[in-house]
């Protein structure tokens, strides 16, 4: 099975991000890692590429998957044949947000 060419625009920490690392560990797929948030060019090429802001985004074999989590990004894979399926558990969570990126919990006030 031919691996699949992939460049992967993210975040050098955030959740996703590193959840997206983790599926290319997980099948030892060879990936571009772009980082959009110390590289301005990679960060514009995503946004021109992809359409949109958000992070992270995963071009597949010149597909675009715009963002995506770790989760998506491996049933991609999988739904598409480009790695074959396993037991084997991915070695950091695949669906984590950014630290900052949720928001806190406000508590509620009810009028009288």
């Amino acid at each position: 099975m031919n691996k699949p060419r992939i460049i992967a625009y993210l975040k050098p920490s955030c959740g996703w991000s590193q959840g997206v690392r983790a599926i290319m560990r997980k099948y030892d797929i060879p990936f571009e890692d772009r980082d959009i948030i110390n590289d301005p060019v990679q960060r514009q090429e995503m946004i021109e590429k992809s359409g949109q802001m958000l992070s992270p985004c995963v071009e597949v074999n010149d597909r675009m998957l715009a963002d995506v989590s770790g989760d998506e990004v491996e049933a991609f894979l999988l739904a598409n044949n480009l790695v074959p399926s396993t037991n084997q558990e991915a070695d950091s969570p695949t669906n984590s947000a950014c630290p900052g990126e949720v928001p806190a919990e406000a508590p509620m006030h009810f009028r009288s």
